[in-house]
């Protein structure tokens, strides 16, 4: 095969103080923190036409517990309840404080599911928007992150591609909420790449809703099959043993949305594809689709309350679960996770439990003999820092965590707390000429929980230090 040479002199678009790469829940928190924190120039990147990543263009809904796991303190606040309270002023949203395990909010599961957040995409479009925008950051949409500029362990740029051609986005630092760490790794930094056994990841999974679904008879199958761990598990089984259908999952994971009648659904499920790969995201995008088609056939057959459901949408891009996780100062564990360790550098708490999807199967989530965490666990600073670059942080599923931590704190709303944390240290990082190593932690946190963050137990708004020279 030959491979040719190719030189292109790139137009410089103007320098930024805090580049965010990445618009996904990570991705909004770090840019708003950041402009919030006092950086002169915040610029966001993101691929699609619209903010909000997993939230919007992945369909992945509701966003999964911010409350402990047993439902009684809410962990993450901050820029996320800013975010989930202003949607539901719009009637976007239901505020996880006023949804129940057990319901059709919460997919009908009970652990791990109190208090998740019902909302609508297009209110986290638009809202998200708002918010970037109130805060001064400057929008970079329909731009994809291509090549990194690097040296001395240092991102000196970015490569974009965009309808304008390619590009060069020099920055002074970056956050990379790619996913994928396509940043950090493109600069060099080292990665883990899935579990430790086999190095499978988890499968993928295209959401899509559907509409003209009988909420109540709905509820009513749920009600009268107490048997089921998830979902019409039953009338699944039943399918997968004769053959009639080939379900991908042992039951069909719904949610109510807080529109009558329409239902996100999270039931297909594409095995042994790499995310960072353009061929199998291709392939799993083709799978996933003759999936939706599949099992809206079965929908419409088999099940109670689905008869005359259509298809509303699909997402616009496959959802990944995991890839590369950047190797850190600190390894996230699933001990850590367990035992609740407490953190001397903590930036966020979070209480959902570990979510896998078995990589090379039909199973999960919550497969059995996974003990559960502990009520509240914590995530540290040194998680975000990469080990081999000094003006990178990395925030959302690229953090540097376990296989198995990662299946707890991939979700949502630590997404959410992660980006805040990255966002101000990034911003205080510029401001001081120093690198995101040397972030003075104890600050930090004081300025999180001014900002109205929940820190867990050992260090909450009446016992957390106050360092000198903390900003007021």
């Amino acid at each position: 095969m030959r491979t040719p040479d190719f030189v292109e002199h790139l137009t410089s678009y103007p320098a930024t103080d805090v580049l965010v790469v990445g618009s996904g829940p990570s991705g909004i928190a770090a840019a708003i923190a950041a402009a919030r924190a006092g950086a002169t120039s915040v610029r966001i990147i993101d691929r699609f036409g619209f903010v909000g990543g997993n939230l919007t263009a992945g369909l992945v809904g509701p966003c999964m517990t911010s409350f402990s796991l047993d439902g009684e303190i809410q962990l993450v606040r901050g820029i996320f309840d800013e975010f989930v309270r202003r949607m539901e002023d719009s009637g976007g949203a239901i505020h996880p404080s006023r949804v129940d395990s057990g319901t059709g909010f919460a997919g009908f599961m009970v652990f791990g599911h109190e208090r998740v957040t019902p909302f609508d995409p297009e209110a986290a479009k638009y809202v998200g928007l708002q918010m970037l925008q109130e805060a001064g950051v400057e929008l970079m949409l329909h731009t994809f992150v291509a090549d990194v500029v690097a040296e001395d362990r240092t991102v000196r740029g970015v490569v974009v591609a965009n309808k304008d051609g390619l590009g060069y986005v020099p920055a002074s630092m970056v956050i990379d909420c790619t996913g994928d760490g396509d940043v950090a790794a493109g600069a060099g930094a080292r990665f883990a790449y899935g579990r430790e056994s086999d190095g499978e990841v988890q499968p993928m999974t295209l959401f899509f809703r559907i509409k003209n679904v009988d909420d109540d008879a709905v509820d009513e199958y749920y009600r009268t099959h107490p048997e089921n761990r998830f979902p019409y598990e039953d009338i699944v089984t039943a399918a997968r043993e004769d053959g009639s259908y080939p379900i991908p999952r042992r039951g069909v994971q719904l949610f109510r949305t807080p529109e009558p009648g329409v239902w996100r659904i999270n039931t297909t499920r594409v095995l042994g594809k790499d995310g960072t790969s353009v061929a199998d995201l291709t392939a799993a995008e083709v799978e996933a689709r003759h999936q939706v088609a599949n099992l809206l056939e079965f929908f419409r057959k088999r099940l109670p309350g689905l008869e005359n459901c259509e298809l509303l949408d699909t997402a616009a891009t496959i959802g990944v679960r995991e890839t590369r996780r950047i190797l850190g100062d600190y390894t996230l564990t699933f001990e850590d996770l367990q035992q609740g360790k407490h953190f001397d550098d903590v930036i966020a708490a979070a209480g959902y439990p570990v979510d896998i999807h078995n990589p090379t199967s039909g199973d999960g989530p919550f497969d059995d003999g996974i003990p559960p965490t502990a009520n509240i666990y914590e995530i540290p600073y040194s998680s975000l820092t990469p080990q081999d670059l000094d003006n990178v942080l990395v925030s959302g599923r690229c953090i540097s965590a376990t296989h198995e931590a990662l299946a707890a704190v991939r979700v949502m709303p630590p997404c959410f707390a992660m980006g805040e944390a990255a966002g101000v240290a990034a911003a205080w990082a510029v401001r001081d000429g120093h690198t995101v190593h040397d972030t003075d932690v104890p600050a930090l946190q004081r300025q999180l929980l001014d900002q109205g963050a929940y820190l867990g137990p050992h260090l909450d708004s009446d016992t957390a230090p106050t360092p000198a020279g903390s900003p007021t």
